[in-house]
Protein backbone atom coordinates (compact mmCIF):
# COMPACT_ATOMS: atom_id res chain seq x y z
CA UNK A 1 0.00 0.00 0.00
CA UNK A 2 1.41 3.37 -1.06
CA UNK A 3 1.65 6.26 1.40
CA UNK A 4 1.63 10.00 0.88
CA UNK A 5 1.76 12.99 3.19
CA UNK A 6 -0.23 16.18 2.66
CA UNK A 7 -0.49 19.44 4.54
CA UNK A 8 -4.29 19.13 4.63
CA UNK A 9 -6.92 16.51 3.79
CA UNK A 10 -10.58 17.31 3.15
CA UNK A 11 -12.97 14.35 3.35
CA UNK A 12 -16.19 15.13 1.49
CA UNK A 13 -16.92 17.72 -1.17
CA UNK A 14 -20.21 19.08 0.13
CA UNK A 15 -20.81 22.71 1.02
CA UNK A 16 -17.98 23.41 3.47
CA UNK A 17 -15.28 21.03 2.22
CA UNK A 18 -14.54 22.58 -1.18
CA UNK A 19 -14.30 26.08 0.28
CA UNK A 20 -11.88 24.87 2.97
CA UNK A 21 -9.83 23.07 0.30
CA UNK A 22 -9.73 26.24 -1.80
CA UNK A 23 -8.49 28.28 1.15
CA UNK A 24 -5.85 25.66 1.98
CA UNK A 25 -4.71 25.79 -1.65
CA UNK A 26 -4.57 29.59 -1.52
CA UNK A 27 -2.37 29.34 1.58
CA UNK A 28 0.05 27.13 -0.36
CA UNK A 29 -0.84 23.88 1.43
CA UNK A 30 -0.59 20.54 -0.38
CA UNK A 31 -4.21 19.41 -0.12
CA UNK A 32 -6.06 16.16 -0.80
CA UNK A 33 -9.80 16.28 -1.53
CA UNK A 34 -11.52 12.92 -1.04
CA UNK A 35 -15.01 12.30 -2.44
CA UNK A 36 -16.71 8.93 -2.80
CA UNK A 37 -19.75 10.08 -4.77
CA UNK A 38 -21.00 13.20 -6.49
CA UNK A 39 -19.25 16.49 -5.87
CA UNK A 40 -21.40 19.13 -4.18
CA UNK A 41 -22.84 16.94 -1.44
CA UNK A 42 -26.48 16.87 -0.37
CA UNK A 43 -27.34 20.45 -1.33
CA UNK A 44 -26.24 20.23 -4.95
CA UNK A 45 -27.31 16.65 -5.66
CA UNK A 46 -30.36 15.72 -3.59
CA UNK A 47 -31.15 18.79 -1.49
CA UNK A 48 -31.46 22.51 -2.12
CA UNK A 49 -30.66 22.67 -5.83
CA UNK A 50 -32.92 19.89 -7.15
CA UNK A 51 -35.78 20.46 -4.71
CA UNK A 52 -35.96 24.20 -5.31
CA UNK A 53 -35.80 23.55 -9.05
CA UNK A 54 -38.82 21.25 -8.72
CA UNK A 55 -40.55 23.76 -6.45
CA UNK A 56 -40.10 26.37 -9.18
CA UNK A 57 -41.68 24.05 -11.79
CA UNK A 58 -44.56 23.30 -9.45
CA UNK A 59 -45.10 27.00 -8.76
CA UNK A 60 -45.18 27.76 -12.50
CA UNK A 61 -47.85 25.09 -12.96
CA UNK A 62 -49.83 26.41 -10.00
CA UNK A 63 -49.70 30.00 -11.25
CA UNK A 64 -50.80 28.94 -14.72
CA UNK A 65 -53.85 27.22 -13.24
CA UNK A 66 -54.79 30.52 -11.54
CA UNK A 67 -55.26 32.24 -14.89
CA UNK A 68 -58.95 33.03 -14.38
CA UNK A 69 -58.12 34.78 -11.10
CA UNK A 70 -55.74 37.12 -12.94
CA UNK A 71 -57.90 37.68 -16.01
CA UNK A 72 -56.72 35.20 -18.63
CA UNK A 73 -57.64 31.72 -19.85
CA UNK A 74 -54.79 29.28 -19.41
CA UNK A 75 -56.48 26.25 -20.94
CA UNK A 76 -55.66 22.64 -20.05
CA UNK A 77 -52.41 22.40 -18.07
CA UNK A 78 -50.62 19.09 -18.64
CA UNK A 79 -47.54 18.21 -16.62
CA UNK A 80 -44.78 16.22 -18.35
CA UNK A 81 -42.90 14.87 -15.34
CA UNK A 82 -40.08 13.53 -17.49
CA UNK A 83 -39.39 17.05 -18.78
CA UNK A 84 -39.68 18.50 -15.28
CA UNK A 85 -37.10 15.95 -14.12
CA UNK A 86 -34.86 16.66 -17.12
CA UNK A 87 -34.79 20.36 -16.25
CA UNK A 88 -33.90 19.51 -12.68
CA UNK A 89 -31.18 17.09 -13.77
CA UNK A 90 -29.59 19.66 -16.08
CA UNK A 91 -29.37 22.28 -13.34
CA UNK A 92 -27.97 19.76 -10.85
CA UNK A 93 -25.41 18.51 -13.36
CA UNK A 94 -24.21 22.04 -14.08
CA UNK A 95 -23.77 22.76 -10.36
CA UNK A 96 -22.07 19.41 -9.65
CA UNK A 97 -19.66 19.71 -12.56
CA UNK A 98 -18.83 23.25 -11.50
CA UNK A 99 -17.78 22.09 -8.02
CA UNK A 100 -15.70 19.23 -9.41
CA UNK A 101 -13.95 21.45 -11.96
CA UNK A 102 -13.18 23.93 -9.18
CA UNK A 103 -11.59 21.22 -7.03
CA UNK A 104 -9.60 19.65 -9.85
CA UNK A 105 -8.29 23.06 -10.85
CA UNK A 106 -6.88 24.02 -7.44
CA UNK A 107 -3.15 24.55 -7.18
CA UNK A 108 -1.24 21.99 -5.07
CA UNK A 109 -4.42 19.90 -4.70
CA UNK A 110 -5.18 16.28 -5.60
CA UNK A 111 -8.69 14.85 -5.97
CA UNK A 112 -9.04 11.24 -4.79
CA UNK A 113 -12.20 9.24 -5.41
CA UNK A 114 -13.13 6.59 -2.85
CA UNK A 115 -14.27 5.78 0.70
CA UNK A 116 -12.00 7.11 3.40
CA UNK A 117 -11.52 5.71 6.89
CA UNK A 118 -9.16 6.42 9.72
CA UNK A 119 -6.62 3.70 10.56
CA UNK A 120 -4.67 5.78 13.09
CA UNK A 121 -4.50 9.37 14.33
CA UNK A 122 -3.94 11.76 11.40
CA UNK A 123 -3.98 8.79 9.00
CA UNK A 124 -6.62 7.75 6.45
CA UNK A 125 -6.89 4.90 3.99
CA UNK A 126 -8.66 5.44 0.69
CA UNK A 127 -8.54 3.70 -2.70
CA UNK A 128 -5.67 1.47 -1.64
CA UNK A 129 -3.55 4.36 -0.38
CA UNK A 130 -2.56 5.57 3.06
CA UNK A 131 -2.69 9.36 3.51
CA UNK A 132 -1.48 11.47 6.41
CA UNK A 133 -1.81 15.16 7.24
CA UNK A 134 -1.58 17.42 10.30
CA UNK A 135 -4.91 19.00 9.32
CA UNK A 136 -7.95 16.89 8.42
CA UNK A 137 -11.42 18.29 7.75
CA UNK A 138 -14.49 16.02 7.81
CA UNK A 139 -17.39 17.18 5.64
CA UNK A 140 -19.15 13.84 5.15
CA UNK A 141 -22.78 14.99 5.37
CA UNK A 142 -25.80 12.85 6.17
CA UNK A 143 -28.50 10.65 4.69
CA UNK A 144 -32.19 9.86 5.28
CA UNK A 145 -33.20 7.78 8.28
CA UNK A 146 -35.05 4.55 7.56
CA UNK A 147 -37.63 4.34 10.36
CA UNK A 148 -38.64 1.17 12.15
CA UNK A 149 -42.18 0.78 10.82
CA UNK A 150 -44.04 -2.54 10.70
CA UNK A 151 -44.07 -3.82 7.12
CA UNK A 152 -41.35 -1.49 5.84
CA UNK A 153 -39.42 -4.38 4.32
CA UNK A 154 -42.46 -5.63 2.41
CA UNK A 155 -43.17 -2.60 0.22
CA UNK A 156 -41.19 -0.20 -1.97
CA UNK A 157 -40.64 3.24 -0.46
CA UNK A 158 -39.11 6.51 -1.59
CA UNK A 159 -36.76 8.91 0.19
CA UNK A 160 -35.96 12.55 -0.52
CA UNK A 161 -33.50 11.51 -3.27
CA UNK A 162 -35.37 8.72 -5.06
CA UNK A 163 -38.65 10.65 -5.16
CA UNK A 164 -36.95 13.17 -7.44
CA UNK A 165 -36.13 10.43 -9.96
CA UNK A 166 -39.78 9.77 -10.78
CA UNK A 167 -40.65 10.33 -14.44
CA UNK A 168 -44.41 10.20 -13.84
CA UNK A 169 -46.51 12.07 -11.32
CA UNK A 170 -47.66 9.68 -8.55
CA UNK A 171 -51.35 8.87 -8.49
CA UNK A 172 -51.48 9.17 -4.71
CA UNK A 173 -48.34 10.02 -2.74
CA UNK A 174 -48.49 9.19 0.96
CA UNK A 175 -45.79 11.03 2.92
CA UNK A 176 -44.76 9.65 6.31
CA UNK A 177 -43.49 12.65 8.24
CA UNK A 178 -45.00 16.12 8.52
CA UNK A 179 -41.81 18.12 8.90
CA UNK A 180 -39.84 20.42 6.60
CA UNK A 181 -38.80 17.99 3.85
CA UNK A 182 -42.14 16.18 3.83
CA UNK A 183 -44.17 19.38 3.56
CA UNK A 184 -42.11 20.78 0.69
CA UNK A 185 -42.66 17.58 -1.29
CA UNK A 186 -46.33 17.52 -0.30
CA UNK A 187 -47.08 20.87 -1.90
CA UNK A 188 -44.75 20.30 -4.83
CA UNK A 189 -46.31 16.96 -5.81
CA UNK A 190 -49.83 18.22 -5.22
CA UNK A 191 -49.22 21.13 -7.59
CA UNK A 192 -47.79 18.75 -10.18
CA UNK A 193 -51.03 16.77 -10.05
CA UNK A 194 -50.70 14.03 -7.42
CA UNK A 195 -53.14 13.33 -4.63
CA UNK A 196 -51.17 13.79 -1.42
CA UNK A 197 -51.72 12.61 2.14
CA UNK A 198 -49.29 13.45 4.94
CA UNK A 199 -49.16 11.06 7.91
CA UNK A 200 -47.57 12.49 11.06
CA UNK A 201 -47.20 10.97 14.54
CA UNK A 202 -47.36 14.31 16.36
CA UNK A 203 -50.71 16.01 17.01
CA UNK A 204 -49.68 18.96 14.80
CA UNK A 205 -47.22 19.75 12.04
CA UNK A 206 -43.74 21.02 12.84
CA UNK A 207 -44.02 20.73 16.63
CA UNK A 208 -40.86 22.82 17.16
CA UNK A 209 -42.68 25.79 15.63
CA UNK A 210 -45.25 27.95 17.40
CA UNK A 211 -48.78 26.67 17.09
CA UNK A 212 -49.95 29.58 14.94
CA UNK A 213 -47.11 28.90 12.49
CA UNK A 214 -48.00 25.19 12.33
CA UNK A 215 -51.67 26.01 11.83
CA UNK A 216 -50.90 28.61 9.17
CA UNK A 217 -48.79 26.17 7.18
CA UNK A 218 -51.47 23.50 7.42
CA UNK A 219 -54.11 25.96 6.19
CA UNK A 220 -51.99 26.89 3.16
CA UNK A 221 -51.47 23.27 2.16
CA UNK A 222 -55.03 22.15 2.87
CA UNK A 223 -56.32 24.97 0.66
CA UNK A 224 -54.43 23.30 -2.20
CA UNK A 225 -55.85 19.86 -1.47
CA UNK A 226 -53.17 18.23 0.68
CA UNK A 227 -54.75 15.88 3.27
CA UNK A 228 -53.35 15.33 6.75
CA UNK A 229 -53.56 12.45 9.20
CA UNK A 230 -52.11 13.83 12.43
CA UNK A 231 -51.64 12.05 15.74
CA UNK A 232 -50.90 8.82 13.84
CA UNK A 233 -49.27 6.80 16.60
CA UNK A 234 -49.43 3.36 14.96
CA UNK A 235 -47.99 3.76 11.45
CA UNK A 236 -47.62 0.57 9.40
CA UNK A 237 -47.09 -0.41 5.75
CA UNK A 238 -48.45 -3.31 3.73
CA UNK A 239 -49.32 -4.35 0.20
CA UNK A 240 -52.86 -3.80 -1.05
CA UNK A 241 -53.37 -4.78 -4.67
CA UNK A 242 -51.17 -2.60 -6.83
CA UNK A 243 -50.89 -0.02 -4.08
CA UNK A 244 -49.37 0.46 -0.65
CA UNK A 245 -51.58 0.62 2.42
CA UNK A 246 -50.47 2.93 5.21
CA UNK A 247 -51.97 2.37 8.61
CA UNK A 248 -52.15 5.68 10.42
CA UNK A 249 -53.98 4.87 13.66
CA UNK A 250 -54.12 2.18 16.33
CA UNK A 251 -56.90 -0.39 16.15
CA UNK A 252 -58.33 -2.27 13.21
CA UNK A 253 -61.45 -0.10 13.01
CA UNK A 254 -59.53 2.77 11.42
CA UNK A 255 -59.33 2.63 7.61
CA UNK A 256 -55.91 2.49 6.01
CA UNK A 257 -54.69 5.00 3.44
CA UNK A 258 -53.91 3.35 0.12
CA UNK A 259 -51.39 5.15 -2.05
CA UNK A 260 -49.48 4.49 -5.23
CA UNK A 261 -46.19 5.66 -3.66
CA UNK A 262 -44.88 6.20 -0.12
CA UNK A 263 -42.26 8.82 0.73
CA UNK A 264 -40.42 8.45 4.04
CA UNK A 265 -39.48 11.87 5.42
CA UNK A 266 -38.72 11.29 9.08
CA UNK A 267 -35.25 12.69 9.60
CA UNK A 268 -31.58 12.24 8.73
CA UNK A 269 -28.44 10.67 10.20
CA UNK A 270 -24.73 11.52 9.76
CA UNK A 271 -22.47 9.60 7.37
CA UNK A 272 -19.95 8.81 10.08
CA UNK A 273 -20.34 5.04 10.29
CA UNK A 274 -17.43 3.40 8.50
CA UNK A 275 -15.11 6.39 9.02
CA UNK A 276 -13.16 4.63 11.76
CA UNK A 277 -13.46 7.57 14.13
CA UNK A 278 -12.33 5.50 17.10
CA UNK A 279 -8.97 4.75 15.46
CA UNK A 280 -8.28 8.48 15.33
CA UNK A 281 -9.55 9.25 18.82
CA UNK A 282 -12.51 11.23 17.50
CA UNK A 283 -15.50 11.26 19.81
CA UNK A 284 -19.07 10.97 18.51
CA UNK A 285 -22.42 11.07 20.31
CA UNK A 286 -25.06 8.36 20.58
CA UNK A 287 -26.59 9.38 17.23
CA UNK A 288 -23.29 9.25 15.39
CA UNK A 289 -22.63 13.00 15.17
CA UNK A 290 -19.01 14.07 15.62
CA UNK A 291 -18.65 16.06 18.83
CA UNK A 292 -17.05 19.44 18.17
CA UNK A 293 -16.26 22.56 20.15
CA UNK A 294 -17.41 26.06 19.30
CA UNK A 295 -14.83 26.30 16.49
CA UNK A 296 -15.57 22.91 14.87
CA UNK A 297 -12.56 21.15 16.43
CA UNK A 298 -13.03 17.47 17.29
CA UNK A 299 -11.54 15.63 20.26
CA UNK A 300 -8.56 14.64 18.06
CA UNK A 301 -5.74 17.11 17.55
CA UNK A 302 -5.73 18.55 14.04
CA UNK A 303 -9.16 17.25 13.02
CA UNK A 304 -12.23 19.41 12.37
CA UNK A 305 -15.79 18.34 11.52
CA UNK A 306 -18.01 20.67 9.51
CA UNK A 307 -21.51 20.56 8.08
CA UNK A 308 -24.26 18.07 8.82
CA UNK A 309 -21.96 15.49 10.42
CA UNK A 310 -21.23 17.67 13.48
CA UNK A 311 -24.85 18.02 14.58
CA UNK A 312 -24.51 21.79 15.06
CA UNK A 313 -26.75 22.73 12.16
CA UNK A 314 -28.66 20.88 9.46
CA UNK A 315 -28.56 23.49 6.73
CA UNK A 316 -26.36 24.47 3.81
CA UNK A 317 -25.93 27.94 5.29
CA UNK A 318 -24.72 26.57 8.64
CA UNK A 319 -22.30 24.29 6.82
CA UNK A 320 -20.93 27.26 4.90
CA UNK A 321 -20.62 29.18 8.16
CA UNK A 322 -18.70 26.24 9.67
CA UNK A 323 -16.18 26.68 6.86
CA UNK A 324 -15.97 30.42 7.61
CA UNK A 325 -15.36 29.72 11.30
CA UNK A 326 -12.62 27.17 10.57
CA UNK A 327 -10.65 29.29 8.08
CA UNK A 328 -11.06 32.44 10.18
CA UNK A 329 -9.47 30.70 13.17
CA UNK A 330 -6.79 28.86 11.21
CA UNK A 331 -5.63 31.55 8.82
CA UNK A 332 -7.00 34.95 9.81
CA UNK A 333 -6.47 35.14 13.55
CA UNK A 334 -10.21 35.78 13.88
CA UNK A 335 -11.78 33.76 16.75
CA UNK A 336 -15.21 33.21 15.21
CA UNK A 337 -17.55 30.73 16.95
CA UNK A 338 -20.63 28.65 16.26
CA UNK A 339 -22.28 30.35 19.24
CA UNK A 340 -22.08 33.69 17.43
CA UNK A 341 -24.59 32.76 14.74
CA UNK A 342 -28.29 33.47 15.06
CA UNK A 343 -30.56 30.49 14.35
CA UNK A 344 -32.18 31.04 10.96
CA UNK A 345 -33.88 28.86 8.39
CA UNK A 346 -36.75 28.67 5.96
CA UNK A 347 -39.49 26.25 4.99
CA UNK A 348 -39.73 26.48 1.21
CA UNK A 349 -43.38 25.85 0.70
CA UNK A 350 -45.14 28.60 -1.26
CA UNK A 351 -45.51 31.09 0.34
CA UNK A 352 -42.39 30.41 2.35
CA UNK A 353 -41.71 30.59 6.08
CA UNK A 354 -38.66 32.60 7.14
CA UNK A 355 -37.63 32.01 10.77
CA UNK A 356 -34.94 33.68 12.86
CA UNK A 357 -34.02 33.68 16.52
CA UNK A 358 -36.48 32.80 19.27
CA UNK A 359 -39.94 31.34 18.95
CA UNK A 360 -42.84 32.59 21.10
CA UNK A 361 -42.39 29.62 23.42
CA UNK A 362 -38.71 30.40 23.90
CA UNK A 363 -39.49 34.07 24.51
CA UNK A 364 -41.93 33.17 27.29
CA UNK A 365 -39.11 31.27 29.01
CA UNK A 366 -36.61 34.09 28.37
CA UNK A 367 -36.83 35.56 31.87
CA UNK A 368 -37.05 39.21 30.76
CA UNK A 369 -39.96 41.38 29.54
CA UNK A 370 -40.68 40.82 25.85
CA UNK A 371 -42.58 42.90 23.30
CA UNK A 372 -44.53 41.18 20.55
CA UNK A 373 -46.31 42.18 17.34
CA UNK A 374 -48.19 40.24 14.69
CA UNK A 375 -49.78 41.26 11.41
CA UNK A 376 -51.67 39.25 8.75
CA UNK A 377 -50.30 39.35 5.21
CA UNK A 378 -53.70 40.67 4.15
CA UNK A 379 -52.49 44.03 5.49
CA UNK A 380 -49.66 44.09 2.94
CA UNK A 381 -50.73 45.97 -0.17
CA UNK A 382 -48.15 44.26 -2.39
CA UNK A 383 -49.41 40.86 -1.24
CA UNK A 384 -52.99 41.80 -2.13
CA UNK A 385 -51.91 43.02 -5.56
CA UNK A 386 -50.09 39.74 -6.17
CA UNK A 387 -53.00 37.64 -4.92
CA UNK A 388 -50.73 36.25 -2.18
CA UNK A 389 -52.41 37.13 1.11
CA UNK A 390 -51.92 33.89 3.03
CA UNK A 391 -49.93 33.90 6.26
CA UNK A 392 -48.64 36.55 8.64
CA UNK A 393 -45.52 38.20 10.03
CA UNK A 394 -44.62 38.46 13.71
CA UNK A 395 -41.67 39.71 15.72
CA UNK A 396 -40.22 39.57 19.26
CA UNK A 397 -38.19 42.31 20.99
CA UNK A 398 -36.46 42.60 24.36
CA UNK A 399 -38.49 45.30 26.12
CA UNK A 400 -35.49 46.70 28.01
CA UNK A 401 -32.65 46.60 25.48
CA UNK A 402 -34.97 47.06 22.45
CA UNK A 403 -32.94 44.37 20.63
CA UNK A 404 -34.70 41.98 18.28
CA UNK A 405 -35.09 38.45 19.66
CA UNK A 406 -36.81 36.62 16.84
CA UNK A 407 -39.26 36.72 13.98
CA UNK A 408 -41.39 34.52 11.75
CA UNK A 409 -42.63 35.61 8.34
CA UNK A 410 -45.02 33.15 6.74
CA UNK A 411 -46.03 34.76 3.51
CA UNK A 412 -45.00 35.92 0.08
CA UNK A 413 -41.22 36.50 -0.01
CA UNK A 414 -41.02 35.67 3.69
CA UNK A 415 -37.73 33.82 3.19
CA UNK A 416 -36.21 37.02 1.76
CA UNK A 417 -37.91 39.73 3.84
CA UNK A 418 -36.84 38.13 7.13
CA UNK A 419 -33.20 38.96 6.37
CA UNK A 420 -33.77 42.65 7.06
CA UNK A 421 -34.57 41.69 10.65
CA UNK A 422 -31.75 39.15 10.80
CA UNK A 423 -29.16 41.73 9.77
CA UNK A 424 -30.26 44.16 12.47
CA UNK A 425 -30.14 41.35 15.04
CA UNK A 426 -26.59 40.47 13.98
CA UNK A 427 -25.55 44.13 14.20
CA UNK A 428 -27.09 44.29 17.70
CA UNK A 429 -28.96 47.45 16.81
CA UNK A 430 -32.32 48.35 18.40
CA UNK A 431 -35.50 47.58 16.49
CA UNK A 432 -35.88 51.32 15.84
CA UNK A 433 -33.12 50.99 13.22
CA UNK A 434 -35.85 49.45 11.08
CA UNK A 435 -39.02 50.97 12.49
CA UNK A 436 -37.78 54.53 11.79
CA UNK A 437 -36.42 53.73 8.33
CA UNK A 438 -38.38 54.70 5.21
CA UNK A 439 -38.95 51.62 3.05
CA UNK A 440 -39.83 51.55 -0.64
CA UNK A 441 -43.50 51.36 -1.60
CA UNK A 442 -45.02 49.07 -2.77
CA UNK A 443 -43.04 46.17 -1.31
CA UNK A 444 -43.62 43.42 1.22
CA UNK A 445 -40.68 44.72 3.28
CA UNK A 446 -42.33 48.12 3.83
CA UNK A 447 -44.70 46.52 6.35
CA UNK A 448 -41.84 45.48 8.62
CA UNK A 449 -41.51 49.01 10.10
CA UNK A 450 -45.29 49.12 10.51
CA UNK A 451 -45.17 45.77 12.31
CA UNK A 452 -42.49 47.03 14.69
CA UNK A 453 -44.49 50.19 15.43
CA UNK A 454 -47.25 47.95 16.86
CA UNK A 455 -45.15 46.25 19.55
CA UNK A 456 -47.00 45.44 22.75
CA UNK A 457 -46.07 43.55 25.93
CA UNK A 458 -46.24 39.79 25.36
CA UNK A 459 -48.95 37.93 27.24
Amino acid sequence: MSSKSFDAIVVGAGQAGPAIAARCSKEGLRTAIIERGHFGGTCVNVGCVPTKTLVASARAVHQARRGEEFGFASGDIRVDMARVKARKDAIVRQSREGVEAWMRGLAKAEVIVGDARFVAPSTLEVAGRRLTAPRIFLNVGGRPVTPEIPGIGEVPTLDNASVMELTEVPGHLVIVGGSYIGLEFAQMMRRLGARVTVVERAPRLLPREDEDVSDGIRAILEAEGVRFELGSECISLSREGDGIAVGAACGGEHPRIVGSHVLLAVGRRPNTDGLGLEAAGIRSDERGYVVVDDQCRTSAEGVWAVGDCNGRGAFTHTSWNDHEIVVANLFDGDPRRIADRIPCYALFIDPALGRIGMSDAQARAYGRPVLHAKMPMKRVGRAREMGETQGFMKVLVDAESRLLLGAAILGVNGDEVVHSLLDVMAARQPYTAISRTVHIHPTVSELVPTLLQQLRPMD
